[in-house]
């Protein structure tokens, strides 16, 4: 099931999307079955079903913390010169950074390098702590497509991430949240302008999603909607003014946004 949360004219509900083809695009025959109040729990439905071109789709979540994990590609530790971590290396993204399908990531003026990083992004469903790893699917709601905007040069020069990871606009996570996901069977790409950048089985993650459930869930208290980013594979690079990047895993769907100057 792929739950998402849009804005009708004025109002943010939540709803059920239908109509999605095999790889999880949408089509023309996309529609958004609206539901009552919060989806955690029973589905509720209110009546109306919309086709997806009469709704915006936004950010699927808005959670209280984005928890996202450094160096879980062992390529991607490498062409950035890091030795691998003998546990997950956890940081911390404001909520305030999470954004939506097209809308824009800006560039802020304080760096000159600002880099795309695909992730896979999980989202849990219930208050939790502790939860061991064979326990993880438990807590787990589902999984999105994340996009871990980094300002590299300030990521370098400050030795600590949270202004370069944090900016306003530097996570974007969507375009909805698919229950019904095992990342054992998917890939994850990123392109940039039509161009791949990135391109994994997501099975090479050093640490596998219940691993870093676990480790993430040892440190702190999660809440429904938090959210996980597992890693970035290789490839990472530069975003532009002008540019279209798109974050796609087989089986969820795809996020696209537009990067824009920092007005």
């Amino acid at each position: 099931m792929r739950i998402c949360r849009v804005a009708v004219d004025e109002e943010v509900s939540y709803g059920v999307v239908e109509g999605v083809g095999a790889d999880g695009e949408i089509t023309d025959e996309t529609v958004i079955a609206l539901l009552v109040g919060h989806p955690v729990g029973d589905l509720v439905p209110d009546g109306r079903v919309l086709p997806l071109a009469d709704v915006r789709l936004l950010a699927p979540v808005i959670p209280s913390k984005v928890l996202a994990v450094g160096r879980n590609y062992a390529a991607h530790a490498q062409e950035l010169g890091n030795d691998l971590p003998a546990e997950p290396m956890i940081f911390l993204k404001p909520s305030t950074s999470v954004i939506g399908p097209r809308e824009s990531i800006m560039l802020p003026w304080q760096s000159e390098s600002v880099e795309h990083e695909a992730e896979l992004a999980v989202v849990i469903k219930r208050l939790c702590r502790d939860v061991p790893a064979h326990s993880a699917d438990d807590v787990i709601w589902g999984y999105t497509c994340a996009n871990d905007v980094t300002a590299r040069d300030l990521q370098r020069r400050d030795g600590q991430w949270t202004r370069a990871k944090g900016f306003d606009t530097f996570c974007p996570i969507g375009p909805w949240i698919e229950t019904d996901f095992r990342p054992a069977d998917a890939a994850i790409r990123c392109t940039v302008n039509g161009d791949v950048r990135q391109q994994a089985d997501l099975t090479q993650m050093v640490f596998d999603v219940p691993a870093l459930v676990e480790a993430v869930s040892a440190v702190m208290t999660l809440v429904p909607g938090d959210v996980i980013l597992t890693g970035t594979p290789a490839g990472v690079g530069p975003l532009r003014e002008g540019d279209t990047v798109t974050v796609a895993i087989d089986g969820i769907g795809s996020l696209t946004n537009r990067v824009v100057e920092r007005g």
